[in-house]
């Protein structure tokens, strides 16, 4: 036998060898981390009952950990996972892009599921980890939303068959220290996309100190987003201020700021509208104490924009309601959310006043002029401030056909 034929030889045993350890590994890796999950699962069980009880997740809760009316998605051929409202209204322009394909979206909340439903596409709750062994199917493209990081997600899809693509990809400046902790860890769930479409550069090199590959900057694909109000209403007089998707231990701040900035503009208006509807009734509560000498109203009640504070307790409304704003205070960043879409409010030219705490909305604020980042302390020095600022708008633009294009490839 010739040297070189023992080479190949060698060199194809070796070769073997390798894959068959890796897949040893792989497998076994798969097994630990199932079993791992399978305990958080048990430990959980009794609050995962006392929680489904909730308003808020009566719907999602029984759906992802108990399978109740969940099935498997029928024959499709592009899967959308998404997180939450957000992110289920993002991926809009890509939707249409591929009407000529059947669309699956799987969701994480029932805000997200909601929105999901207004495509022309089957929706499900994207089931607990453990439970993907028996329900992910032989899907063909599976598009990852933001930083939707599922293990089991990434490696049963691409193990039956599918590629597996993170879309809009991102990680925070406070998320990447913890990661990179954990770089292990993500080297091999990262290892089994095929393409890593991100929002920045700065994504882009932390994904790569993660040991990914096949990393590109796109843009961030909330830029092309249709943004528009579905209902018209009259604006009051005087400036009208909206206090959009605020949080717990935000709202309190925000009326007294209000109330301060009232003593030099008395006609100012100002609506607030919480994040999440199972608190509309608490934060009605805390207009009422916070300020018993201003005339307060519910969205429910009248749907006009007469008194001092309307609570808007309605979903659907904000688009709406910043078409007539002035300012809007952008919750979400005065607490340690992480910050909501500055792009819908800078599109109807709303000056906006958000926290400093925006961290999740930092790649977005970059493409947003006239923002003024203060504390809740800083509020009612930044209404006055607002006065004397030309409207915010939005500067920047992203081009889906990439996306789009990779997408449909065979």
């Amino acid at each position: 036998m010739k040297r070189s034929q023992c080479v190949l030889i060698a060199d194809v045993f070796y070769s073997s060898n390798r894959l068959l350890t890796l897949s040893v590994r792989n497998v076994v890796f798969d097994l630990f981390y199932t079993f791992t999950a399978a305990l958080l699962y048990a430990v959980a069980f009794p609050l995962l009952i006392l929680f489904s009880f909730k308003k808020k997740y009566r719907e999602s809760i029984p759906a992802r950990f108990f399978g109740i009316k969940n099935p498997p998605f029928q024959s499709h051929d592009i899967w959308f996972h998404v997180c939450s409202l957000g992110e289920a209204k993002a991926i809009a322009p890509i939707v249409e892009k591929l009407r000529d394909k059947r669309i699956a979206i799987s969701v994480i909340t029932h805000t997200g599921y909601a929105a999901a439903s207004a495509y022309a596409a089957q929706v499900r709750y994207l089931p607990y980890e453990i439970w993907l062994w028996f329900w992910i199917e032989r899907p063909k493209t599976v598009v990852v939303l933001e930083a939707e990081f599922w293990y089991l997600l990434f490696r049963l899809a691409r193990t039956r068959g599918a590629r597996v693509i993170a879309l809009n990809a991102r990680i925070s400046d406070r998320s990447f220290p913890k990661y990179y902790r954990m770089r292990w860890f993500y080297r091999i769930l990262l290892r089994q996309c095929d393409r890593i479409f991100c929002q920045s550069n700065e994504d882009m090199v932390r994904f790569i100190a993660l040991g990914a590959t096949n990393v590109e900057v796109v843009g961030n694909i909330k830029l092309a987003q249709k943004i528009i109000s579905s209902k018209t209403y009259t604006k009051p007089e005087g400036l009208l201020i909206v206090a959009a998707s605020t949080h717990e231990g935000e709202e309190e701040g925000i009326l007294r700021a209000f109330m301060a900035y009232r003593e030099t503009n008395p006609s100012a208006k100002l609506l607030v509208v919480p994040r999440h509807p199972e608190r509309f009734g608490k934060v009605g509560e805390l207009i009422e104490r916070v300020a018993p000498a201003m005339s307060v109203e519910r969205w429910s009640d009248s749907q006009t924009i007469g008194a001092d504070i309307t609570l808007i307790d309605a979903m659907g409304e904000l688009n709406n309601l910043y078409a007539i704003s002035d300012v809007a205070i952008l919750g979400g960043a005065f607490a340690p959310i992480g910050g909501h879409n500055p792009l819908e409010p800078a599109h109807f030219g709303c000056k906006i006043i958000t926290g400093e705490q925006m961290f999740l909305q930092r790649e977005l604020f970059k493409y947003v002029s006239h923002v003024q980042f203060v504390g809740l302390d800083g509020i009612a020095e930044a209404l006055i401030h607002a006065e004397e600022l030309p409207p915010s708008q939005v500067n920047g633009s992203v081009d889906l056909q990439r996306v789009s294009d990779y997408l449909t490839e065979k």
